[in-house]
Protein backbone atom coordinates (compact mmCIF):
# COMPACT_ATOMS: atom_id res chain seq x y z
CA UNK A 1 0.00 0.00 0.00
CA UNK A 2 1.11 3.55 -0.65
CA UNK A 3 2.13 5.21 2.60
CA UNK A 4 2.99 8.72 1.41
CA UNK A 5 2.63 11.31 -1.32
CA UNK A 6 5.34 13.90 -2.00
CA UNK A 7 4.06 17.02 -3.77
CA UNK A 8 5.88 19.72 -5.66
CA UNK A 9 4.60 23.21 -4.77
CA UNK A 10 4.85 25.68 -7.68
CA UNK A 11 2.70 24.70 -10.64
CA UNK A 12 1.35 21.68 -8.74
CA UNK A 13 -0.33 22.89 -5.55
CA UNK A 14 0.17 26.64 -5.82
CA UNK A 15 -0.81 28.61 -8.94
CA UNK A 16 2.40 30.56 -9.09
CA UNK A 17 1.29 32.53 -12.14
CA UNK A 18 -1.26 34.36 -9.96
CA UNK A 19 1.55 36.27 -8.28
CA UNK A 20 4.45 35.63 -10.64
CA UNK A 21 3.87 38.51 -13.03
CA UNK A 22 3.10 40.92 -10.21
CA UNK A 23 6.26 40.00 -8.32
CA UNK A 24 8.52 39.95 -11.37
CA UNK A 25 7.19 43.28 -12.62
CA UNK A 26 7.74 44.90 -9.25
CA UNK A 27 11.23 43.41 -9.01
CA UNK A 28 12.35 44.55 -12.47
CA UNK A 29 10.76 47.98 -11.98
CA UNK A 30 12.87 48.22 -8.86
CA UNK A 31 15.98 47.23 -10.83
CA UNK A 32 15.10 49.88 -13.43
CA UNK A 33 14.84 52.51 -10.70
CA UNK A 34 18.38 51.55 -9.67
CA UNK A 35 19.60 51.68 -13.29
CA UNK A 36 20.29 47.94 -13.12
CA UNK A 37 17.84 46.98 -15.87
CA UNK A 38 16.37 48.38 -19.09
CA UNK A 39 13.30 47.23 -20.99
CA UNK A 40 10.35 44.98 -20.23
CA UNK A 41 10.15 42.28 -17.57
CA UNK A 42 11.40 38.96 -19.06
CA UNK A 43 8.27 37.08 -18.02
CA UNK A 44 8.29 34.73 -21.02
CA UNK A 45 11.86 33.64 -20.40
CA UNK A 46 11.00 32.98 -16.76
CA UNK A 47 8.06 30.80 -17.76
CA UNK A 48 10.39 28.71 -19.92
CA UNK A 49 12.62 27.86 -16.96
CA UNK A 50 10.10 27.93 -14.14
CA UNK A 51 10.70 25.18 -11.62
CA UNK A 52 14.48 25.46 -11.46
CA UNK A 53 16.12 26.76 -8.25
CA UNK A 54 16.12 30.55 -7.99
CA UNK A 55 19.92 30.95 -8.26
CA UNK A 56 19.67 29.39 -11.74
CA UNK A 57 16.73 31.68 -12.53
CA UNK A 58 18.81 34.80 -11.97
CA UNK A 59 21.76 33.37 -13.89
CA UNK A 60 19.38 33.09 -16.85
CA UNK A 61 17.46 36.35 -16.49
CA UNK A 62 20.44 38.45 -15.41
CA UNK A 63 23.40 36.88 -17.24
CA UNK A 64 25.41 40.12 -17.28
CA UNK A 65 24.88 41.02 -13.64
CA UNK A 66 27.26 40.27 -10.81
CA UNK A 67 26.68 37.56 -8.23
CA UNK A 68 26.04 40.24 -5.63
CA UNK A 69 23.40 41.90 -7.83
CA UNK A 70 21.71 38.55 -8.42
CA UNK A 71 21.64 37.82 -4.67
CA UNK A 72 20.10 41.24 -4.04
CA UNK A 73 17.47 40.63 -6.74
CA UNK A 74 16.74 37.20 -5.27
CA UNK A 75 16.12 38.69 -1.82
CA UNK A 76 13.94 41.49 -3.20
CA UNK A 77 11.91 39.07 -5.34
CA UNK A 78 11.37 36.77 -2.36
CA UNK A 79 10.08 39.69 -0.29
CA UNK A 80 7.67 40.74 -3.03
CA UNK A 81 6.41 37.17 -3.50
CA UNK A 82 5.69 36.80 0.20
CA UNK A 83 3.97 40.19 0.33
CA UNK A 84 1.67 39.09 -2.49
CA UNK A 85 0.90 35.77 -0.79
CA UNK A 86 0.06 37.51 2.47
CA UNK A 87 -2.21 39.98 0.62
CA UNK A 88 -4.15 37.04 -0.82
CA UNK A 89 -3.09 37.60 -4.41
CA UNK A 90 -2.10 33.96 -4.90
CA UNK A 91 -4.25 30.87 -5.31
CA UNK A 92 -4.10 27.12 -4.82
CA UNK A 93 -5.05 24.86 -7.70
CA UNK A 94 -8.63 23.55 -7.57
CA UNK A 95 -9.35 20.65 -5.21
CA UNK A 96 -6.08 20.79 -3.22
CA UNK A 97 -7.77 20.67 0.18
CA UNK A 98 -10.35 18.09 -0.90
CA UNK A 99 -7.58 15.81 -2.16
CA UNK A 100 -5.55 16.37 1.02
CA UNK A 101 -8.60 15.41 3.09
CA UNK A 102 -8.98 12.24 1.03
CA UNK A 103 -5.32 11.29 1.36
CA UNK A 104 -5.41 11.67 5.14
CA UNK A 105 -8.61 9.60 5.28
CA UNK A 106 -6.74 6.89 3.38
CA UNK A 107 -3.97 7.02 5.96
CA UNK A 108 -1.34 8.56 3.68
CA UNK A 109 1.26 11.04 4.88
CA UNK A 110 1.74 14.21 2.82
CA UNK A 111 5.06 15.94 2.21
CA UNK A 112 6.15 18.84 0.03
CA UNK A 113 9.47 18.92 -1.83
CA UNK A 114 10.03 22.20 -3.64
CA UNK A 115 12.69 24.20 -5.43
CA UNK A 116 11.23 27.23 -3.65
CA UNK A 117 12.95 28.91 -0.73
CA UNK A 118 11.84 27.95 2.78
CA UNK A 119 10.52 31.39 3.70
CA UNK A 120 8.38 31.48 0.56
CA UNK A 121 7.06 27.96 1.14
CA UNK A 122 6.28 28.75 4.77
CA UNK A 123 4.24 31.78 3.67
CA UNK A 124 2.06 29.56 1.43
CA UNK A 125 1.69 26.88 4.10
CA UNK A 126 0.77 29.52 6.68
CA UNK A 127 -1.71 31.49 4.53
CA UNK A 128 -3.64 28.40 3.37
CA UNK A 129 -3.33 26.43 6.65
CA UNK A 130 -1.76 23.51 4.80
CA UNK A 131 0.06 22.31 7.90
CA UNK A 132 -3.24 20.71 8.91
CA UNK A 133 -2.41 18.05 6.33
CA UNK A 134 1.29 18.35 5.47
CA UNK A 135 3.72 16.46 7.70
CA UNK A 136 6.76 18.48 6.61
CA UNK A 137 7.80 20.86 3.85
CA UNK A 138 11.28 20.49 2.35
CA UNK A 139 13.08 23.26 0.46
CA UNK A 140 15.88 22.89 -2.08
CA UNK A 141 17.86 25.15 0.27
CA UNK A 142 18.39 22.08 2.44
CA UNK A 143 20.38 20.33 -0.31
CA UNK A 144 23.84 21.46 -1.41
CA UNK A 145 23.41 19.81 -4.81
CA UNK A 146 20.18 21.76 -5.55
CA UNK A 147 18.90 18.48 -6.99
CA UNK A 148 15.23 17.54 -6.48
CA UNK A 149 16.12 13.83 -6.45
CA UNK A 150 18.40 14.39 -3.46
CA UNK A 151 15.70 16.40 -1.73
CA UNK A 152 13.16 13.61 -2.10
CA UNK A 153 15.80 11.14 -0.92
CA UNK A 154 16.04 13.15 2.32
CA UNK A 155 12.30 12.71 2.87
CA UNK A 156 12.45 8.99 2.09
CA UNK A 157 15.33 8.44 4.50
CA UNK A 158 14.03 10.67 7.31
CA UNK A 159 10.59 9.05 7.36
CA UNK A 160 11.66 5.54 6.26
CA UNK A 161 9.28 5.66 3.30
CA UNK A 162 8.94 2.45 1.28
CA UNK A 163 6.00 2.92 -1.09
CA UNK A 164 5.10 6.42 -2.22
CA UNK A 165 4.45 8.68 -5.20
CA UNK A 166 5.87 12.02 -6.25
CA UNK A 167 3.37 14.47 -7.77
CA UNK A 168 4.68 17.36 -9.84
CA UNK A 169 4.59 19.21 -13.13
CA UNK A 170 8.25 19.17 -14.21
CA UNK A 171 10.84 16.61 -15.26
CA UNK A 172 12.77 17.19 -12.04
CA UNK A 173 9.77 15.83 -10.10
CA UNK A 174 9.46 12.81 -12.38
CA UNK A 175 13.18 12.09 -12.11
CA UNK A 176 13.05 12.52 -8.34
CA UNK A 177 10.45 9.76 -8.21
CA UNK A 178 12.34 7.41 -10.50
CA UNK A 179 15.69 8.01 -8.78
CA UNK A 180 14.10 7.00 -5.47
CA UNK A 181 12.09 4.05 -6.84
CA UNK A 182 8.76 5.81 -6.31
CA UNK A 183 5.73 6.26 -8.56
CA UNK A 184 5.81 9.42 -10.68
CA UNK A 185 2.59 11.36 -11.28
CA UNK A 186 2.88 14.22 -13.75
CA UNK A 187 0.54 17.21 -13.54
CA UNK A 188 -0.57 18.55 -16.90
CA UNK A 189 -1.09 22.05 -15.55
CA UNK A 190 -0.06 25.58 -16.58
CA UNK A 191 3.71 25.18 -16.92
CA UNK A 192 3.88 21.51 -17.82
CA UNK A 193 5.78 20.31 -20.87
CA UNK A 194 4.36 17.43 -22.90
CA UNK A 195 7.78 15.92 -23.56
CA UNK A 196 8.63 15.98 -19.86
CA UNK A 197 5.29 14.49 -18.84
CA UNK A 198 5.80 11.60 -21.24
CA UNK A 199 8.36 10.21 -18.78
CA UNK A 200 5.86 10.00 -15.89
CA UNK A 201 4.19 6.75 -14.83
CA UNK A 202 0.83 8.55 -14.75
CA UNK A 203 -0.44 11.95 -15.89
CA UNK A 204 -3.37 13.88 -14.39
CA UNK A 205 -5.15 17.00 -15.66
CA UNK A 206 -6.71 17.91 -12.31
CA UNK A 207 -5.66 17.05 -8.76
CA UNK A 208 -9.07 15.50 -8.13
CA UNK A 209 -7.97 12.61 -10.38
CA UNK A 210 -5.55 11.60 -7.63
CA UNK A 211 -8.45 10.14 -5.65
CA UNK A 212 -9.22 7.52 -8.29
CA UNK A 213 -5.55 6.93 -9.09
CA UNK A 214 -4.55 6.34 -5.47
CA UNK A 215 -7.40 3.88 -4.98
CA UNK A 216 -6.35 2.05 -8.15
CA UNK A 217 -2.72 1.87 -7.07
CA UNK A 218 -3.63 0.59 -3.62
CA UNK A 219 -5.94 -2.01 -5.16
CA UNK A 220 -3.07 -3.26 -7.30
CA UNK A 221 -0.95 -3.60 -4.14
CA UNK A 222 -3.74 -5.66 -2.54
CA UNK A 223 -4.00 -7.96 -5.55
CA UNK A 224 -0.26 -8.54 -5.53
CA UNK A 225 -0.43 -9.29 -1.82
Amino acid sequence: MLSSIVFDMDGTLFKTDTILELALDETFEHLCSMNKWEGATPIDKYREIMGVPLPKVWETLLPNHSSEERRYTDQYFLKVLIDNIERGNGSLYPNVKEVFDFLKEQGLSIYIASNGLQEYLNAIIRYYDLDKWVTETFSIQQIDSLNKSDLVKCIVEKYNIKDAAVVGDRLSDINAAKDNDLHSIGCNFDFANENELSHADFVINDLIELKTLILRLNKSYSLRG
